[in-house]
């Protein structure tokens, strides 16, 4: 398999999850804006939403597929099949049991989470509301990271890259179709998520079944009693702080943003939207297919091929995340206000906004580094390094946010997001190196000068082509999506082509594994 063609694979079906979710968000911008509406249904969907990203995509998925891979390369298709059936069996009744108590301590989990909104009870009241129909999305997307890491394992990359795209479909259509018919309209915003999730785990299905791996229902006590099940049960707990990090204190920015301005929640969440795309694109993407590679080097006790394995993640990260952020930082007013910047949302909105995605872009190559650094330790089955990592930078966020909070407001708890992820990433890489499991292969100093050179003069040449800022405000919609192609394409052209001339080529980055 081809490394390098299967990330593209995966960033190609992410590519496209991501642009329909920019169209989601820039609907939801012009059809709610950033108020009382879109906070509540912020909060409400971002609890489900953590709770995925935390367990059924966090711990979930680190300490299923290293030991689902295992049991794959050492043990063959029929204890593999069993498995999966203990794990799927015991993993829905699991998350069936917490979505019930979810949807009825509701009330409870809006107060703790957005404390803040209990000062206005419409805005309280709406967020339960909403909550309790978004809840039930953590049992669909859970058994979805079930089937996306049996998928994986069998390098069946590009349809469970391809699931997302099906929620942003579910909101593009509740938001142009459904919305009139709601009181408050927004509403239909917390059923797009219901409904997008129960077709994610639909579309699933019939690739498991091809695979003969779609799982059958098992008596729950057997399936405690297999060592598998055991095995990932003990590595989930502490993988949940592990990879969660970043989720946490993005909780942790709700309940500080929820004492700020109305708006606030709202500005976080569109600037944290242009975050993800690059995350999702390289950080996703290398995660994906490099824990089932790294599992099975690890297997097969081949130490080399490890280290190997995260060198090039770790150059294939700098070299792509490094431009990203500078590109965001530079070009955040084009970029918001070409998405976003119609009916409701107003300049006001675009400032706002504006100020968290520079403090966001800060902490974009640690946010991507810590996707690549992370299964290093999860594909050895390793938690307890990772897991007092994470505590230490959960606690540095906090004090960061509380540093930061009253001279930035709402910009300040970005900001420590982006240094906490940093942080985090240089704690991982140095035990990696400490432990000998990584050690860098020749060359890393020249790579990193050119990349830093293609770098600043890309950067230099949006900064004078962007023009003036009045310009974005001012213009029509049309004419902002013309000129931001544009600047994308000339940024591109001399990232790439400053690259290309420093003597990189892409079979350079070509890696294979059996």
């Amino acid at each position: 398999m081809n490394l390098l063609k299967a990330m593209a694979t995966v960033s190609s079906m992410t590519l496209l999850s991501r642009i329909l979710g920019f169209v989601r968000d820039a609907l939801i911008a012009r059809i709610f804006g950033a108020g009382l509406a879109t906070d509540a249904f912020f909060v409400a969907f971002r609890i489900p939403n953590l709770l995925r990203r935390m367990f059924a995509e966090g711990a979930f998925s680190q300490a299923f597929v290293p030991v689902l891979g295992e049991h794959r390369s050492r043990r063959g298709d029929a204890e593999t099949r069993l498995l999966v059936d203990h794990v799927a069996t015991l993993l829905f009744l699991a998350v069936a049991a917490v979505t019930a108590l979810g949807v009825l301590i509701a009330p409870y989990i809006v107060y703790v989470s957005a404390p803040g909104f209990s000062a206005t009870p419409e805005k309280f009241a709406l967020t339960v509301a909403m909550l309790r129909i978004t809840f039930p999305y953590i049992l669909f997307i859970s058994l979805v990271s079930l089937a996306g890491g049996i998928l994986n394992t069998w390098s069946r990359f590009a349809v469970p890259a391809f699931t997302p795209t099906l929620l942003n479909l579910s909101f593009i259509f509740a938001a142009l179709v459904a919305a009139p018919h709601f009181d408050p309209p927004a509403m239909v915003l917390a059923w797009a998520v219901f409904i997008g999730g129960a077709l994610q785990l639909a579309l699933q299905v019939p690739f498991l079944a091809r695979l003969g791996m779609l799982p059958r229902p098992r008596f729950a006590l057997a399936g405690l009693r297999d060592p598998g099940v055991r095995r990932i049960l003990v590595l989930m707990g502490p993988a949940a702080i592990g990879v969660s990090v970043a989720q946490l204190s993005l909780l942790a920015n709700t309940i500080f943003a929820s004492f700020l301005q109305t708006g606030s929640v709202s500005w976080l969440y569109y600037a944290d939207r242009l975050m993800e795309f690059p995350t999702g694109l390289l950080g996703v993407a290398l995660g994906t297919i490099l824990l089932p590679s790294l599992s099975k080097a690890h297997s097969q006790n081949a130490a080399e091929e490890y280290s190997q394995l995260l060198d090039w993640g770790l150059r294939l990260t700098l070299m792509l995340a490094l431009p990203a952020a500078i590109a965001l930082a530079v070009l955040a007013v084009p970029l918001i206000g070409t998405l976003f910047l119609y009916g409701e949302f107003t300049p006001t909105d675009l400032a706002m906004t504006r100020q968290a995605l520079v403090a966001y872009s800060v902490g974009l190559l640690g946010l991507i580094l810590v996707k690549v650094l992370a299964p290093g330790f999860y594909a050895r089955q390793d938690i307890k390094t990772p897991v007092r990592i994470a505590v230490m930078t959960l606690i540095a966020t906090q004090v960061m946010n509380v540093a930061f909070i009253l001279p930035l407001r709402h910009a300040g708890l970005a900001l420590a997001i982006g240094l906490g992820a940093c942080l985090n990433a240089g704690l991982l890489y140095r035990r990696l190196r400490r432990d000998g499991i990584f050690a860098p292969q020749p060359g890393w100093r020249t790579f990193a000068l050119k990349v830093l050179g293609a770098v600043a003069a890309m950067g230099v040449v949006l900064w004078f082509a962007m023009g003036p800022e009045s310009w974005w405000i001012a213009a029509h919609g049309g004419s902002r999506v013309v000129a931001l192609c544009g600047l994308v394409g000339v940024g591109s052209a001399v990232y790439f082509g400053t690259l290309w001339l420093l003597g990189f080529r892409p079979r350079d980055f070509a890696r294979r594994v059996g």
